[in-house]
């Protein structure tokens, strides 16, 4: 029996697995060695990195012959603008609160029930316009009750001035009667019991003369009661007929057709609000209020503009009128009174409005435009371009900001130039190229910055012997 050796390959498989444990990278020498070398690259790039971010931009070289060193960076485009002098007004802004004028609650000044309404809700109406009507009738029968109290009275008062006439009459028979036989008694022709009978006579007529002047005055009286009796019919019939006592607009109507009223109803009818002129309510803060009481003690007339809610449109323009007398001690403002005219009705009541009130103007100032302030670690600055066509940094005194321009108190001087535009890309002693406003920032600098570089490139392209590259010509005839 023949015995077959089978083969043994485990030394292979050791050596193979040996080849794999060994490190790729020659050990953890190496690899440490690699690992310091990125960090030293790393770490030097971002020093450079840091460095370059804290250089000035340098200057471009003026000239034709400039290479690569002056190709890449040159004067920055900016717009800049004159420090001139112009007058400044000085401004309050409060918030406010648009008012009615003028707001009546109409009422119904008689008991009775409402039968029409002669108006629209929301509708313009002007005063003494018809706007409710109230049922005439109990009226009109009080004012006939009246007037006929008055037609009786009258014919009393003639019939008691018919007796009057009569007893006076009859009285001034009597004592012509009583005279005559008053002589013939003392004669003796007559018996002195006739005279006396007599005498006796006209004293009762004059007592009834002065009755009748009595029921006279009575019936006049009388007739003076049912006069006012007709007047009150009448201003009740009057009121029946309710008017508008301003005139103004309409709100909803309160009471519909129909129903009984009183004048002793608490609620109105209807509301009218009177909004040509309107009011407007706003506050100020009270370290303001002196400036504003001097101009008004002064006869001035302060001009008050009403500004929507986020003050991006203007809405009407007014005249403050009066303030109120006393100071919020809460919010530590006084509340102030203007009226607008409100011709286009602009303005609707309780409506918030921002109101800017002009309390004085600074005639002579020196202004800049507000996009020439900047603002950094120094404080307020700006930038000044001098004759050489540099920036230097100015620290600068703002005063009293407008919506275009700032005053300046101190730091400039009239005449000198600010920059307006670009100043994210300037530091002190950076040269400028001056542009025109409108004037695209890349139209000359990158013809310029471009042709230095194409000139470079145009130059190694005519050496390389490249016939279609023309950048670079025009880069140099540009230059």
């Amino acid at each position: 029996m023949t015995t077959t050796k089978t083969p043994d390959f485990r030394p292979e498989v050791e050596r193979s697995v040996e080849r794999e444990r060994t490190p790729r990278f020659g050990g953890p020498k190496r690899r440490g060695l690699i690992w310091a070398v990125l960090l030293v690259i790393i770490a030097g790039i971002t020093g450079y990195a840091v460095w370059r971010a804290k250089q000035p931009l340098p200057a471009r070289t003026q000239g034709g012959g400039g290479g690569r060193r002056s190709a890449g960076v040159g004067p920055v485009p900016v717009v800049a603008s004159k420090v001139a002098r112009s007058s400044i007004p000085v401004y309050l802004n409060g918030l406010g609160n648009v008012t009615a004028f003028y707001t009546v609650t109409v009422k119904s000044r008689v008991d009775g029930q409402l039968v029409k309404v002669d108006f629209n809700e929301g509708d313009l109406v002007q005063e003494g316009q018809v706007l409710l009507e109230i049922d005439p009738r109990p009226f009109q029968v009080q004012l006939d009750s009246a007037q006929a109290a008055l037609e009786h009275d009258q014919a009393l008062l003639r019939q008691a001035q018919a007796n009057r006439d009569r007893d006076t009459a009859q009285q001034n028979y009597a004592k012509t009667e009583a005279d005559r036989y008053s002589q013939l008694v003392a004669q003796g022709v007559l018996a002195r019991d006739q005279g006396e009978q007599l005498k006796s006579n006209a004293d009762a007529l004059t007592n009834t003369v002065l009755a009748d002047g009595a029921a006279i005055e009575s019936a006049r009286a009388q007739i003076q009661t049912d006069q006012t009796a007709i007047a009150n019919a009448k201003l009740q019939l009057t009121y029946a007929r309710i008017t508008a006592p301003i005139t103004g607009v309409v709100g909803l109507r309160l009471v519909d057709p129909g129903n009984i009223v009183h004048a002793s109803d608490p609620n109105g009818m209807v509301v009218i609000t009177q909004l040509q002129p309107i009011s407007v309510l706003f506050t100020i803060p009270e370290d303001s209020l002196p400036l504003v009481m001097q101009k008004l003690r002064s006869g001035a007339h302060l001009v008050a503009d009403a500004y929507n809610r986020d003050n991006s449109t203007k809405l009407a323009s007014g005249r403050l009128t009066t303030l109120d007398n006393q100071i919020d001690n809460t919010t530590g403002t006084s509340k102030l009174k203007a009226v607008f005219d409100n011709t286009d009705n602009a303005l609707f009541p309780q409506q918030f409005v921002n109101v800017r009130l002009l309390v004085d103007t600074l005639a002579n100032q020196l202004v800049v435009p507000n996009v020439a302030i900047q603002n950094g670690q120094q404080g307020t600055f700006v930038y000044v371009v001098d004759d050489d066509s540099k920036v230097h940094l100015k620290p600068v005194q703002v005063g009293v900001t407008t919506e275009s321009s700032s005053q300046i108190v101190s730091g400039l001087s009239d005449g000198e130039r600010v920059v307006i535009d670009g100043t994210d890309r300037l530091v002190e002693g950076a040269v400028v190229r001056v542009r025109r406003p409108g004037e695209s920032a890349n139209t000359q600098d990158s013809g310029s910055g471009a042709g230095g570089r194409n000139g470079g490139r145009g130059s190694r392209a005519r050496r390389g012997g490249d016939p279609n590259n023309n950048s670079g010509g025009s880069g140099s005839s540009r230059r």
